[in-house]
Order: structure tokens, then sequence, then C-alpha cells
């Protein structure tokens, strides 16, 4: 791939963000060149394989107000999160499977290794899953996650935010990302966030959308994620684990 797709994206190691140092390659990576390229032995880089209908999502699953209710309503603000999915040339791109997952309005996982001392939200799960209709688009209803303590340095907290992992019609449009908030204080002193080159960092910033408001239930944000090109939604290339 080449240096301007590449450009949008975090580097693989990041000195502020420790446990990248771990996960980041130690050599320079190899380019593969353009996809479909003839490689030296003269078979092609095979890219384009077709995954266009192979995925399904239930009734709820896009509805995390909803899906895991056990008697009552999730605690938190209710937000609607929409946008479409885009390819390198700003097509649609059509039948991706979207997954998000994302902490409670306490700021905590439903997930074992979250330790964090806050309550765990028995009508919330924190994941989600849908499909891009025709025009690329999706839509999800959850509720406003809340920021957490990590232990990357002293006193440090990750601002509010939902990962997104994208599979698109064809494997060059895998992507995993995370959403942030606008007016998030906690933005300027994240590393994670700050590892992503700073004319980039924009498009990981959700926009508040009265449009997709729904009166008097939930706020509405807009995000749209490019999958590849000069213009794409900087990768988490730190790992989908990354909290």
């Amino acid at each position: 791939m080449s240096g301007k797709r590449l450009s949008a994206h975090p580097a693989y190691t990041y000195p502020d963000y420790k446990s990248s140092a771990l996960r980041g390659p130690g050599r320079e990576p190899v380019d593969l060149g353009e996809p479909g390229a003839k490689q030296s032995s003269g078979a092609g880089l095979e890219s384009r394989a077709s995954l266009a209908g192979r995925f399904k999502a239930g009734e709820l699953d896009h509805d995390l107000t909803r899906s895991a209710r056990r008697g009552g309503e999730p605690l938190g603000e209710r937000i609607a999160v929409s946008g479409r999915v885009l390819d390198e040339r700003g097509n649609p791109v059509r039948g991706a499977l979207i997954e998000v997952w994302q902490a409670n309005a306490a700021g905590r996982y439903r997930h074992k290794a979250d330790d964090h001392d806050a309550p765990v939200d028995p009508n919330f799960h924190g994941a989600g899953r849908c499909v891009t209709d025709g025009e690329g688009r999706y839509r999800f209803l959850t509720i406003q996650p809340g920021a957490y303590p990590w232990q990357n340095h002293h006193n440090a907290w990750r601002p509010r935010h939902i990962h997104f992992s994208v599979i698109g019609d064809s494997p060059i449009s895998r992507l995993v990302t995370q959403m942030y908030f606008p007016g998030d204080p906690l933005l300027d002193l994240d590393p994670i966030f700050q590892a992503v080159p700073a004319a980039a960092r924009g498009r990981l910033i959700a926009h508040f959308d009265l449009g997709l408001t729904q009166p008097e239930f939930a706020l509405g944000y807009h995000f749209d994620i490019v999958v590849a090109g000069s213009g794409a939604t900087p990768r988490d290339d730190h790992g989908s684990s990354a909290k």
C-alpha cells in the first residue's frame, strides 16, 4: 500500500501510547503495490473477491438500547449514530457489515477483562451490528458512552468513543477505527487520538446533526467512514483490543 494511502493513519508505534511499542512491527512494511498488480511470480494479488450479500443482521442488532434489556431501560443519554460507508472514489459501499462496541454510560465495558470501578448496566451489552443499504448508509441507536481511566500514564482517561469495524464488499475495504464526540476536552490529552496525523484527526470526530435527532428521545450524530484512499478514515492500527 502506498505512502499516500497511509498518510491518514497513525504510525504502528507511538511513544506516548506505551502498549503500541509491544504491538507494532519492528521492521519496515513491505509495499505490495496497487491492488490487483501482478507479482514477480505472475500471480495477481487477490483483493477483489466479492463479499456482497454475505452479511446479515438481526432485527434489534442495530438498536443497543433494546437488544439487551432484562426488564428495564439502559441508563444514560440515548443517541442515534448514522452515516455512509464510502470507497476511495466516494462511491457507496453497499452491503457492508458494520459492527460497533463501546463502554456503557458509566465508562465500563461488558467484558470480564474490564475491572474499572464503575457499574455494569444489566440492560446494555454495548455491542451491535448492521448492514449498509444501497446508498452505503448505516444507523445505530445506542447510549452515549462514558469516559474511563486507563493505565497508559498518570491520571489517564480515554475520551468518549465508539469502536467501529467495517467489512465491505471486498477484502481491501476492511477497516477498524474509533469514533469520537465533538467538544470532548480529553481529545487533546489522549495518546491514541493524538497518534493520528493532525490533518486527519477531524475525520474521527462525529458531527452533531439535528436532522438525525429524534424529538424528545435521542440526539443525533453523523459519522461517515471512508475505507481507502487519500481521504480514508484513520485506522486503529494499534489493534481493536485497545480500549
